[in-house]
């Protein structure tokens, strides 16, 4: 039997920790089938419920795009040729023909641009220069894109299909057609609650688009902990593996993450000479709670930030404090099924009868902005316009719910709008 260190069977990793890797369902199986077939893949699931992971062991050479919030589908496009090593010149004649020199910038460019000559008759510069070649197209033609991708030999993948704004959602959802008809087929992955969301942006993808929902039941989350313990030959004494599970609200990240918490404070760090029962619910508790404390900074921030709103009027209702009062106290089950606007508002205009739905529901539509980093991620909330409900996306909210000893800000930014009213009263 092998030995393993803790870190190696459990925890967040950007690579997959193959002794604690549950092939859910057959997932893996189901999805080098529609590989092999001419299909988009599109995958959906929540924060952390293990969709890297699951891209990685089964598209490991994949050319993977990052979407983030204000990219475009054409910054998309620009990612793909970036990482396959080539840089595109566009230059276009007073009659409108537009003339696209390809160079190579690495290795895997330079055998990309040999590919491209020899497949599709590009023809090379004067110089002939093996690192360029002159294309009579322009970069956003998606048979040239195609041709591209074709020739690199690697599947494409779209990862946070979700931070593209809903416009630029649509548009890449028509490309796909258009890709799907030029041999290439490409897997999204995201999250969103709705059943086939690319048909409903484009009918057109029917019989062209595969999705599979990526969920995790109690029982598929206990086999992580009994896979992972048998590779360090432990065994989590059963109340501890029931609070394990629960905490982790169905998401095998955050299980990933506490149990290896948990490991270390327990001083587990190795696999064991013999099988031991380790875990008592106080250790864990304990480690549920530091971890909380340790998410205070996440949290906290957004909660600040969205609460506060894009810019405070006179006279201002407060009303994403109020919005976000409403949210954060509603229970888990709702947050996870969708609580809907009209909910909200009953909370929130009980609160400050001031408050308009209309006006709830536009700013509803601007919780994606408000809450992301300077890249552009770390979406917490959801807002499905088609639904007119919130969800929460990254279920981690629920644990640091459940443990921590901090309150949200809402009292505080309510009292600020009301000081920054007065003073601008006086003035």
């Amino acid at each position: 039997m092998n030995n393993y260190r803790s870190d190696q069977v459990f925890g967040i990793s950007t690579k997959v920790l193959e002794p604690s890797y549950v092939n859910r369902g057959d997932l893996d199986a189901v999805i080098q089938r529609d590989l092999r077939r001419s299909k988009h893949i599109a995958l959906r699931g929540e924060s952390k419920c293990g969709k890297s992971w699951l891209r990685q062991k089964n598209i490991p050479d994949a050319i993977v795009v990052q979407c983030r919030l204000n990219k475009s589908v054409s910054d998309l496009y620009e990612d793909i040729f970036s990482q396959l090593g080539i840089s595109i010149a566009i230059e276009k004649s007073t009659g409108g023909k537009v003339s696209a020199t390809v160079t190579a910038e690495t290795e895997t460019g330079i055998g990309l641009i040999a590919k491209l000559k020899a497949s599709f008759g590009f023809t090379a510069e004067e110089t002939n220069d093996e690192k360029s070649v002159v294309v009579g197209r322009d970069t956003k033609d998606l048979r040239f894109i195609s041709e591209v991708v074709k020739a690199s030999e690697r599947r494409l993948v779209i990862e946070d299909y979700h931070y593209l704004a809903p416009s630029e959602r649509a548009a890449f959802s028509f490309d796909l057609k258009a890709l799907w008809d030029f041999g290439v087929y490409v897997v999204i992955i995201g999250i969103w609650s709705e059943n086939n969301l690319l048909l409903h942006l484009n009918p057109d993808l029917a019989t062209r688009v595969v999705e599979h929902s990526i969920f995790w039941s109690q029982e598929d989350l206990r086999e992580v902990l009994k896979q992972g313990g048998d590779a360090l030959r432990i065994k989590l004494e059963s109340s501890v593996e029931r609070l394990l599970i629960e905490d982790a609200f169905g998401t095998v990240g955050t299980l990933q993450d506490l149990t290896l918490r948990l490991l270390d404070e327990i001083r587990v760090e190795h696999t064991q000479p013999k099988r031991i029962t380790i875990g008592d619910r106080d250790t864990y508790e304990a480690v549920a709670l530091s971890h909380a404390d340790q998410l205070n900074a996440v949290y906290q921030t957004f909660a600040a930030r969205v609460a506060k709103g894009i810019r405070q009027r006179k006279k201002s209702t407060g009303i994403y404090a109020h919005m976000l009062w409403a949210v954060m106290d509603a229970s888990d089950a709702e947050l996870i099924e969708g609580y809907s606007t009209d909910a909200i508002f009953k909370v929130a205009s009980g609160r400050e009868p001031r408050i308009q739905k209309p006006n709830l529901r536009q700013i509803l539509r601007k919780i994606g902005e408000l809450q992301v980093d300077q890249e552009g991620r770390g979406l917490i909330l959801s807002y499905d316009d088609n639904k007119d409900e919130v969800t929460v996306v990254d279920k981690q909210l629920f644990l640091y719910r459940k443990y921590a000893t901090v309150r949200w800000p809402w009292e505080q930014v309510l009292q600020e709008i009301q000081k920054d009213d007065a003073f601008c009263g006086d003035g």
